[in-house]
């Protein structure tokens, strides 16, 4: 066994199978924000050519057309725990959502024994970036300040390429770091760029991020907090 493999197996088995690997870590990047779910899967369905994955606070939808190739990476390790990761990549292997054992490799393999493999070489990792501190005046800050003053409830959703993944919740405190904003509980996890939002778009009810262009980047808030 490598590091590094590809399974030959349709996606929808291989998702089908999330609600038996313990705690996951599903991630979803979108514009500069990095939206990780973290905690079981409670069920996985299908309508159509759409996968829908459903759990305490969580919510996404994986469009299975644009699935092509499913890879194993077990190259992660701290403090000697390996924390597997699964990626479904399109077919020019962009990478259209993760998913990352939280409970070793054990779980992980046995739930995907029944896949024949081929070992993939491993990528190349780039160089990680000097960043900045996240500058007060970010754009990206205010709307979920907002939310952590409401004490309220809030609905953070990350959409890219099809895929879409929500999370509900309370955010009690925004984290800047490593030129980041970050919002962290235990079942949840958004690492947003600075720099990445210039602007929201309000309407009833929720924010929508924009890009530097007055695009949507496909990061949205929706709560009370914005009534």
């Amino acid at each position: 066994m490598t590091d590094h493999d590809l399974l030959t197996a349709a996606p929808a088995d291989v998702l089908d199978l999330l609600p038996g690997m313990g705690r996951l870590m599903v991630i979803l990047r979108a514009g500069g924000a990095t939206h990780e779910r973290i905690g079981p899967v409670g069920a996985v369905s299908r309508e159509g050519g759409v996968v829908r994955i459903t759990g305490d606070c969580h919510d996404a939808t994986i469009p299975l057309a644009p699935l092509a190739a499913i890879a194993v990476d077990r190259s992660s390790v701290m403090k000697d725990k390996v924390y597997p990761r699964l990626e479904f990549r399109d077919a020019a292997g962009l990478v259209l959502v993760a998913v990352v054992g939280m409970e070793g490799l054990e779980p992980f393999e046995a739930a995907l024994a029944g896949f024949p493999r081929q070992p993939e070489a491993a990528p190349e990792k780039p160089a990680r970036a000097e960043r900045a501190g996240l500058a007060a005046e970010d754009p990206a800050c205010a709307p979920f300040e907002a939310i952590v003053a409401s004490g309220q409830p809030a609905v953070i959703t990350a959409s890219a390429n099809g895929v879409s993944q929500s999370w509900q919740g309370r955010i009690e405190a925004v984290k800047p770091a490593m030129g980041f904003l970050n919002v962290m509980t235990p079942d949840f996890h958004l690492h947003l760029e600075g720099g990445s939002v210039s602007g929201w778009r309000a309407e009833p009810g929720r924010r929508i991020a924009l890009d530097a262009g007055g695009q949507p980047t496909g990061l949205s808030l929706t709560g009370a907090a914005f009534a």
